[in-house]
Parts: structure tokens; sequence; C-alpha cells
């Protein structure tokens, strides 16, 4: 038996009509910079909302929250492709803004094989270098190919497949494994 995650059902009546509404949505910045929702039949004010992902790993173009200062949900969104291009951009940059997660492109060096380890690293925004403080900060994602490495000052660093990584880069890696 296979399942996915996150759980993926036929699209429905309820969906599509919820599509429709997504196809309404009011979302602009404040003089601020920040992200405002109103609700397209009014029935509230305009609130300030952040854009947060149920999924941000397994399926990122998923599962959109808009939370509310309080922390409550305003808007659910079920796919981004939904919303109109002018919003989707809107909710875009701000999780853009929120979720740093550079793509590990290289590993250049490290300074042992024993943790903690010191490592040079180019990432798709440039070089980087991270400290693993143990093993089992480098988690495998999906396919097994994809690895999440966790810094020891909390930056996450991407590997979409390990196979596509230089050859260097995969024996130096494959220490850590």
């Amino acid at each position: 038996m296979t399942s996915t995650f996150p759980p993926s059902a036929p699209p429905t009546a309820a969906a599509s009509s919820a599509t429709g509404a997504l196809a309404t949505i009011r979302l602009q910045r404040n003089a601020h910079g920040r992200l405002v929702w109103t609700p397209s039949d009014g029935t509230q004010q305009p609130t300030e909302v952040v854009p947060v992902r149920a999924f941000p790993i397994a399926a990122p173009a998923e599962g959109i929250s808009l939370v509310g200062p309080d922390g409550h949900e305003m808007q659910w969104i079920e796919h981004l492709d939904h919303l109109p291009p002018a919003a989707r951009s809107l909710v875009e940059e701000d999780l853009d803004a929120r979720e740093f997660v550079p793509i590990l492109e290289r590993l250049v060096s490290v300074s042992g094989f024993s943790t903690p380890s010191t490592w040079m690293v180019e990432t798709d925004r440039g070089p980087a270098q991270l400290v693993l403080k143990a093993e089992e900060d480098i988690r495998r994602l999906g396919g097994r190919t994809a690895l999440l490495i966790a810094s020891a000052d909390g930056v996450q660093f991407r590997v979409p497949d390990v196979g596509a990584l230089d050859r260097q880069s995969r024996r130096l890696l494959e220490r850590f494994l």
C-alpha cells in the first residue's frame, strides 16, 4: 500500500467553489510593506496576514494559510495556482522572505570527518560556511536522494538530489551519511 504526503483527494464541487472564491481574493501591501487581506464578501475589516506553508518541504505550493495577527487562520489557499497572478506574487514574496533555505550545490571542503565539523559549501545564493553539530543534523527527505542539512546557526540547507552533486561533493557527503 502506498500513501502520499500530503494526502491528495480528487477535486470536489467544494474545492472548485473555493478556487472561484480565491479568484476574487484581495491582497495588497500597506504603507509598512506588510501583506493585508480583505475578505471578498466584506464581512470583516482588512487584516494584516502572514502566509504560512502547511507542508514547506513536501508540497511547497499546496496548503497555504493566511494567518492573522492573533494567530488565527483568515484564509486557506489549497494551491498557489488557484490565486490570481498579482495575489500569488505577493504571497510568494512573503514566503520567500520568511523561508530561507539555500540549495547546496557543491561541498568544497570539510574540516574533519567527525562532528562538529565546519563545511565550506557553494549554494544557489553564493558561498557559505556551515557547522554540522552531529550526523543526525542530516535528514533524508522524500525519495531518499534529497537531504536537509541543519547548520549549528539554524540555517537549513537543502540538497534536492545527492546524485546531481559532483563526485567530490558526493564522496565528502557520504562520509557523514
